[in-house]
Parts: C-alpha cells; sequence; structure tokens
C-alpha cells in the first residue's frame, strides 16, 4: 500500500487537478475543467492513505452509489490509471464521449428488406429517423440500440 505522501505526490503530478483542503486534515482533487457537474476527482484524501477517486461510469472499476472507489489498497500504476481514466471522463471529449456512443453521434441501420433508419444523437436525446421522419426517441443510446434490434435492424454503415 502507497503512503499518503507517496498518494499525494502522484496526484499532485497531474497539472489538471487543483488541492482543496478539508476537514480532518484531508484533501480533494478537484478538475476545474470539468464539463459536467462533477469536479472532485480525489475525494478525502486522509493522511493515513485512505481516499476515493470518482470512476462512475468508468469500465473495470465498482463505485460506490456516489461514484466513488476507495484507493486504499491501489498501487502506484491503478492509482495513475483511475485518475487518467476520471479526468478524461470529465473533460468536454469524455462527457461527449459517454453521451454519444464513443464519440459517434449518427449511425444507419438497415434489414434484410434493405430498408434503413438513421440514429441521431441531438439534444442530448437519442433520435430514429425514416428518411425525414422521426420514428422514435429515447434517453440513451442503449435504449436506441435495443429498439432497433428488436425491428430488426442492425448498424450498416455511418
Amino acid at each position: 500500500m502507497l503512503d499518503y505522501r507517496k498518494k499525494l505526490s502522484i496526484i499532485e503530478s497531474f497539472p489538471e487537478l487543483e488541492k482543496k483542503e478539508v476537514s480532518l486534515g484531508r484533501v480533494n482533487f478537484q478538475y476545474t475543467g470539468s464539463a459536467a457537474e462533477k469536479k472532485n476527482v480525489v475525494y478525502h484524501l486522509h493522511p493515513n492513505g485512505n481516499g476515493y477517486v470518482y470512476a462512475k461510469g468508468l469500465e473495470d472499476y465498482e463505485p460506490d452509489k456516489k461514484g466513488m472507489v476507495n484507493i486504499r489498497d491501489f498501487s502506484e500504476e491503478e492509482l495513475r490509471a483511475i485518475i487518467r481514466k476520471s479526468i478524461h471522463m470529465l473533460s468536454p471529449e469524455g462527457v461527449y464521449e459517454s453521451h454519444t456512443a464513443g464519440g459517434v453521434d449518427h449511425e444507419i441501420w438497415i434489414n434484410d428488406r434493405r430498408q434503413t433508419l438513421e440514429i441521431v444523437f441531438e439534444h442530448d436525446l437519442w433520435n430514429v429517423y425514416a428518411g425525414d421522419l422521426l420514428d422514435g426517441t429515447f434517453r440513451t443510446y442503449k435504449e436506441a440500440k435495443e429498439y432497433l434490434i428488436e425491428e430488426g435492424f442492425h448498424p450498416g454503415h455511418s
């Protein structure tokens, strides 16, 4: 386990993060360039080595209900990786990627009868169009994709 000073040194090596002292000797590190409401990347790093990193929505992590992952037993490599991923997720590019299908904001889907539908990310929603006609609106890409699959469509080319 890394001690407090080593964790602090690793976290401070990220120039995007700004240190904020909180109670009981703990510190937070905020990503001021965050495009999301969330700003804290590192939360309540304690002199005993305990602390949390925001990881809601990141693959390979199981965050608590606040989206935090405990970093008490993380290695240097693990700590650097989760912080890098957290910063990216909160960056304008990361926010866009999470709202779209990995950065793709439209796709053409086709069925066996060669009919096509277009799925488009517009105004924070996924719309499905048959030509100029709106066929459906969905909150997430996953919901739109499930609908298209149920209707017998599969991804074509964009």
